[in-house]
């Protein structure tokens, strides 16, 4: 079953007579109470469900369906970017499988409509950086982790669904990621831009070297938000030439549109087996400045996928 697309939600909405009940449902009800009455119609509709019905609908929805992966292989690349990570100070987390809902729309840009909600005020996660992002967020301000001397870094696998149909031949409703988020202070001079961004392409790195033999190339992508933007990349790509000589860097000087990353986003792309991936990619957010309501607030994120780094 697919999710509608916003114009044939409108059109039932119109045809059934439903806005001022669909305003009072989404505007005046509270999330607590709006989660029991969408419970109780969820227990109705199962309650008609037949085993025959049941099976049908597995057939027909992609989202339930299991991926095309060899499990056991996915699981040892899972552990051996997990303790590659640990050793680079990236604490290992399992996420929950589901996140509280809008965690992607209300920090990023992702549309509502292309992420599983649930009810119980959740939604299938659909990116595990911003659950880390949360994960971090929280944790700062129960007084649970401090960023202000140090950095803090977190890293996890997880297994992604997003609603959305792919244009590409490949991409699948779900699908595996290594993900890391660093969470840190303004202390001038880019110095947390500079050294999360060297500290994670180095990882990578290490990972493709160490896993595949390979070396990855990075290009930088200048992306709105930073004061100065082109001046900022232009100054983060010689630096990491100088530090980093090892991994090639790339600097793309065209700006496309781009409501999700700050300042710079960098691309990865790597050479196995004779096939050129893109095969992830990262940034600069301002979630935490947003979520902690603090301009000195830093953080990155980035993600490789894994099921096409799998023979």
């Amino acid at each position: 079953m697919e999710p509608r697309k916003p114009e044939e939600s409108r059109t039932i909405v119109q045809k059934l007579g439903l806005d001022p009940i669909l305003e009072r449902l989404s505007g005046s009800l509270s999330l607590s109470d709006l989660n029991s009455l969408l419970l109780e119609v969820f227990r109705r509709k199962a309650a008609q469900t037949s085993a025959g019905e049941l099976l049908k609908r597995y057939a027909s929805n992609r989202f339930v369906l299991p991926a095309d992966v060899n499990p056991l292989e996915l699981k040892r690349l899972e552990i051996a970017l997990l303790e590659l990570a640990e050793r680079h100070a990236y604490i290992p987390v399992q996420l929950s499988p589901v996140a509280p809902l809008g965690s992607c729309s209300a920090v990023a840009s992702a549309d509502q409509n292309k992420i599983i909600s649930a009810t119980r005020g959740t939604e299938v996660v659909a990116d595990a950086t911003n659950a880390l992002a949360l994960h971090i967020c929280h944790s700062i301000r129960q007084g649970k982790l401090d960023n202000r001397v140090s950095p803090v870094r977190f890293s996890t696998t997880h297994r992604h669904v997003r609603a959305q149909r792919f244009a590409k031949p490949g991409l699948v409703p779900h699908f595996h990621l290594f993900c890391m988020v660093v969470s840190g202070r303004d202390t001038g001079s880019y110095a947390f831009e500079k050294q999360a961004l060297l500290e994670q392409l180095q990882l990578y790195q290490a990972v493709f070297s160490k896993l595949f033999n390979e070396s990855i190339t990075v290009i930088l992508n200048r992306r709105g938000g930073y004061p100065d933007s082109d001046g900022f990349v232009r100054r983060i790509f010689e630096w990491l030439r100088e530090q980093a000589p090892e991994i090639g860097i790339v600097h793309n000087t065209e700006q496309a549109g781009n409501a999700y990353y700050q300042g710079l986003q960098f691309t990865i792309r790597v050479t196995i087996g004779g096939e050129t991936l893109q095969i992830g990619d990262g940034g600069f957010v301002d979630w935490s400045q947003r979520m902690l309501g603090n301009k000195k607030e830093r953080m990155m994120i980035s993600a490789i996928g894994l099921e096409r780094l799998i023979p």
